[in-house]
């Protein structure tokens, strides 16, 4: 049997969890119950909650892991007609080999071209460096990068497709298509912030990059697959909300020493020294007293109209900015879902809600067949309800859209009302205006809403400005010393008093804040030690004859901090030193690849890849060895794709018996490319049986027992990959699949999984594989499985028989996909 993935005690799958609530997907989980579990007051823990829902961790992407099936490059780089690069979509180790400029290198940065747009290896180069990326023979058409992929749980394969319409490397478009969804454009598919975060592409140019770029580009590349981003968005969110209630309070305290000048000025006047006192009352100022004062009139002077005019002088008017902004929002919701009347996801959204209440009714009157609308007798029955149901099911996901647009009409709705404020009291001569500004809060047609909010904001906002300059003059003019300090200290007798109510709310933020860097804190170190252990492993095996040891890698800083770094521990012959001064050219490649290969491989990455380009170059052998164990024990867990022209990783992989496909890559004129596997297990398998029959004078032996073992090899490892793509279509778990290959100890197993996906579904192989391959294939199987008895298989035409093998292999290997 192919030696297969199995779990050890290198499982890049754990490289950061620190225990069992640090799966991915469990770390909001944990969060939410360390925040239960402390000992914080409710208001604290509201304040948490909050902060941590607006700010939902970007968590795992919602499409599946994801893995390659092929790619094929047309007219880019030193690509002209077609190339392609067929895989087999699970994880393993594959090298693409081929001489310098074949045209290995054009494939690595296609695949890396289609997932990103940009070319890291060209970035910062010069522009004549990077200009020439089509093709300089191959000119009749535009350039195009397809690759096929598979997605945890599609049932079918993906398209990715990459086209260019300008002459810029800048000017494409790239597009996913998948079964079941409709077309859309890659930056509608949530892989931007993954690409970032986990990407899974390093090429030779990329190894020094990692290694010579900035501290905090290094700690960034590492802090963010922690999986802390949610505990840190809502650091951030508190803190911004800290930093508005502190800068209301140091506005007010920076307002207070030339309010308390100016009164200090009008000491002749009572109602100033009155207002002294109030604002030096111990503790916190007398509000009540500066508010009496603020309102209160002279007994010579008419009490409503001063009141009247000192209510106008204070009135605060709409912001017509934000106003027009929430309009401009709104108008922009109203044209999409205008956009959508009369379109498909209309229509589904409209039959969706119908055969909803359709299906209610039903519920509700189970013993009534009989349509309620056309009175067609018999229709309504379980069975029609469990076609609507199912229907509803697809029309609501074609509706997503509409859905989306009416969300959105809604909330820039809501926006545009929360801009309606109310003052305590609303002087007489804006009543209207106000009460039409007003208004606008209870208005519930978008349209309508619209239409009147920004004139009534700006009538509103004119209206107050023209009566707030009118009350100032006239206040002014009654009483000139005292009143022009009047709209000065209500103003500041408004933030004051602010300032006093949010006093507690901001010591609640504050400890809310300091309990997430807490926990921040503590989780990062314990899942950094899961990345570290892991980059320690891998430079154990990369290092081999190496003196240097890797003590430590950690993050200093926070992500945050204005100095924040990754500092890895090293020592030379038992002695402490800096990494990158005492180490070779091929000893920081090998750190690199230490740093790189756990960021790329961790449990929260969608990409179920890695292209590798060019990792042997400043190896001696000793690494190239150890290279190829590491990437053994990755593509446990990862589909590893390796590009290289170095001839010593493929027989560092030979030699050490470790299983790998091999590509070769061959370049003819005019840039044309072509890729051949070479050491595929099928195929190889099939061509050491196909030169065994060949044999003259084969031995007795040789027919009855090694033919028929070398198809069964060849059968068995096409079960695995149809077992494989099974599993992974279904979105199971990997591991599960892993145990279950593990427990197949015999070849009827291993074809159940292949077929079912349960290995205990034995008895119902011979029907599937006649089904699928024909009558023979049941005698076929057995005569492969009679090999390993004592009486062997009995073979009359060797030819045929590997013939027929491969012809059924072919079809097994790979379940039917949609295109």
């Amino acid at each position: 049997m192919t030696e297969q993935p199995k779990q050890n005690a290198h499982d890049p799958e754990d490289t950061a969890r620190s225990d069992q609530d640090d799966r991915p997907g469990t770390m909001a989980a944990l969060i939410r119950r360390r925040l239960e579990e402390s000992p914080l007051g409710e208001p604290v823990k509201l304040l948490l909650r909050e902060a941590l829902g607006a700010s939902e961790a970007r968590g795992a992407s919602t499409i599946g892991r994801t893995y390659l099936e092929s790619v094929s490059v047309t007219r880019f780089r030193g690509i002209g007609p077609r190339a392609w690069l067929k895989l087999s979509p699970r994880p393993g180790v594959n090298l693409v080999v081929g001489r310098n400029g074949s045209g290995k290198s054009s494939i690595a940065e296609g695949i890396e071209t289609a997932f990103t747009g940009v070319n890291k290896r060209w970035q910062g180069q010069h522009a004549t460096r990077s200009s020439n990326w089509r093709n300089l023979h191959d000119t009749g058409g535009r350039p195009e990068i397809e690759v096929k992929l598979a997605i945890e749980g599609d049932a079918g394969r993906s398209t990715l497709t990459r086209t260019w319409e300008g002459d810029g490397f800048g000017d494409s478009q790239a597009e996913l298509k998948r079964p079941g969804y409709c077309r859309a454009s890659l930056d509608q598919v949530d892989w931007k912030q993954d690409l970032q975060d986990f990407r899974p592409f390093l090429s030779y140019v990329d190894l020094d990059r990692m290694i010579s770029g900035k501290p905090s580009e290094m700690y960034d590349a590492i802090a963010t697959i922690l999986g802390l981003g949610q505990l840190s968005a809502a650091d951030s969110r508190l803190r911004g909300e800290a930093k508005a209630f502190e800068d209301a309070e140091k506005a007010a305290k920076a307002e207070l020493p030339g309010l308390k000048e100016a009164l200090y000025e009008l000491e002749d006047d009572d109602r100033a020294i009155q207002a002294l006192v109030a604002i030096d009352t111990a503790g916190t100022p007398d509000f009540q007293a500066l508010d009496a004062l603020v309102t209160g009139l002279p007994c010579d002077t008419d009490d409503n109209l001063i009141a009247g005019l000192r209510a106008e002088a204070v009135v605060q008017e709409p912001d017509v900015a934000q106003v027009r902004t929430g309009v401009k929002r709104l108008r922009q919701s109203l044209a999409d879902i205008e956009d959508l009347h009369g379109t498909d996801t209309e229509e589904a959204m409209q039959r969706a809600e119908l055969l909803e209440r359709a299906v209610a009714h039903h519920d509700r009157h189970p013993d009534e067949a009989s349509c309620s609308v056309c009175g067609t007798a018999g229709m309504l029955d379980a069975a029609w309800a469990a076609d609507a149901i199912a229907q509803i099911a697809a029309l609501r996901q074609e509706a997503e859209a509409a859905a989306s647009a009416r969300n959105e009409l809604r909330l820039a709705a809501r926006a545009v009302q929360d801009l309606v404020h109310t003052p305590r009291r609303i002087p007489t001569s804006l009543t209207d205006p106000w009460n039409a500004w007003t208004t606008c809060r209870s208005i519930s047609d978008p349209d309508e809403l619209a239409r009147r909010a920004l004139d009534a904001a700006v009538t509103l906002a004119n209206a107050c400005v023209s009566v707030k300059e009118r009350a100032v003059k006239e206040l002014e003019k009654r009483d000139e010393r005292w009143r022009r300090l009047v709209v000065r200290l209500a103003g500041w007798a408004e933030k004051a008093q602010a300032v006093e109510a949010n006093t507690s709310q901001l010591r609640d933020i504050k400890r809310a804040s300091t309990w997430i860097k807490a926990l921040a804190t503590e989780l990062r170190e314990q899942r950094m030690e899961g990345f570290a252990d892991h980059s320690q492993r891998i430079w154990e095996r990369l290092r081999q004859e190496s003196n240097i040891d890797l003590k430590a890698v950690s993050l200093k800083g926070s992500e945050k901090a204005t100095v924040r770094k990754l500092v890895m521990d090293v020592s030379v012959d038992g002695q402490e030193a800096s990494a990158l001064s005492v180490m070779s050219q091929g000893e920081q490649h090998s750190l690199a690849l230490s740093l790189f290969l756990p960021r790329a491989a961790t449990a929260d990455s969608p990409f179920g890849f890695i292209i590798i380009d060019d990792p042997v170059q400043s190896m001696d052998p000793a690494k190239v060895n150890g290279l190829a164990q590491v990437l053994h024990e990755l593509g446990e867990h990862r589909q590893v794709v390796v590009f290289t022209h170095d001839t010593r990783l493929q027989r560092a992989f030979t030699s050490q018996g470790l299983p790998v496909t091999v590509f070769e890559v061959e370049r003819a004129k005019s840039s044309k490319v072509k890729v051949k596997p070479v050491t595929d297990p099928v195929r190889q398998a099939l061509a050491d049986a196909r030169a065994l029959a060949s044999t003259s004078d084969l031995p007795t032996a040789a027919r009855t027992h090694v033919l028929p073992s070398l198809c069964r090899i060849a059968l068995e490892n096409a079960f695995l990959e149809a077992a494989w793509i099974r599993n992974h279509r279904a979105g199971a778990p990997e591991h599960a699949l892993q145990a279950a290959i593990g427990e197949a100890d015999k070849l009827l197993k291993v074809a159940a999984l292949a077929l079912f996906g349960d290995a205990e579904r034995t008895g119902d192989v011979y029907r599937e594989l006649r089904t699928l391959c024909g009558p023979r294939a049941v005698e076929l199987l057995k005569q492969c499985q009679n090999g390993a008895h004592s009486s062997g298989a009995q073979i009359m035409d060797p030819h045929r028989f590997v013939d027929d093998i491969e012809t059924m292999a072919q079809k097994v290997r790979k379940p039917e996909v949609t295109a």
